[in-house]
């Protein structure tokens, strides 16, 4: 498995976009060979199905990513153990960590920056529809 760094600037802008929402940049990313990149962004918004498909295709550290930005230690200690330095900062990038972002910076990585701000605007809308969730059950 490609690391994500691997794919051409083009298709890290169609992901941002699929990661946006737009279906026509996940339609895209399927039709063009990048099957595991439409899967990640469906993953990020909180498909499970998409999320056993990256594992069931050989793209474990992709999928891995979502699951260690979503607080699992297994999951960060994975990505810690593989000393891939892009992984680590990329995956704390995702979290809005200031040093993940800053290494990403240094290197002239602006599209994984775009791309971290977009998981974690993601992540935490979907925090925020959790909590709605919760407080209108509640009022029941």
């Amino acid at each position: 498995m490609q690391s994500l760094l691997g794919y051409d600037i083009k298709i890290l802008l169609a992901l941002l976009q699929a990661l946006k929402g737009d279906k026509k940049f996940f339609k895209f990313l399927i039709d063009n060979g990048f099957p595991e990149l439409a899967a990640w962004s469906n993953v990020v918004r909180g498909d499970k199905d998409a999320l056993h498909w990256l594992f069931d295709n050989g793209f474990e550290p992709i999928a891995i990513i979502t699951i260690a930005v979503d607080g699992h230690s297994k999951a960060q200690k994975w990505i810690n153990d593989t000393n891939d330095e892009f992984l680590i900062h990329f995956t704390a990038a995702c979290k809005n960590d200031t040093e993940g972002l800053q290494w990403l910076k240094e290197k002239g990585l602006d599209i994984f920056i775009m791309i971290a701000r977009e998981v974690k605007k993601i992540q935490d809308l979907q925090a925020k529809d959790a909590d709605f969730m919760i407080y209108n059950w509640r009022r029941r």
